[in-house]
């Protein structure tokens, strides 16, 4: 994401806190050198609130909230909440109603599941 800031702006912020830069670009590098993650992680947080599953299929729902969750800093109950929220209402309330809520995602391969005998 580009800042895009008004170079009359920066010259009399520059002016009124007394802080010597040689340019607007010195001042803009050293911003994004100070708040760049935080930048990144807030927008990743803002996209995940704002993805939902909508009219696709779930699979593609997970994908793209897999892909928007990485560098959101969002892990566990939070990550998990984030994602109810963007599935459709109709599945929200049937995992809701289930009588055996799903307790662990995760692949048929693992140790922690054992098949039935």
């Amino acid at each position: 994401m580009d800042i895009v800031i008004c170079p009359r702006w920066i010259s009399r912020y520059l002016e009124a806190v007394e802080v010597e830069y040689e340019s607007a670009g010195e001042f803009l590098a050293e911003i994004k050198r100070e708040f760049g993650k935080g930048d990144k992680e807030s927008t990743k947080v803002a996209e995940l609130k704002r993805i939902g599953q909508e009219g696709r299929i779930i699979e593609e729902f997970v994908q793209d909230f897999k892909r928007v969750a990485r560098g959101s800093g969002y892990k566990g109950r939070l990550l998990i909440e984030e994602f109810k929220q963007g599935i459709n209402r109709a599945i929200r309330r049937k995992l809701m109603e289930a009588e055996n809520q799903p307790g662990v995602i995760c692949k048929p391969t693992c140790p922690e599941i054992t098949s039935p005998q």
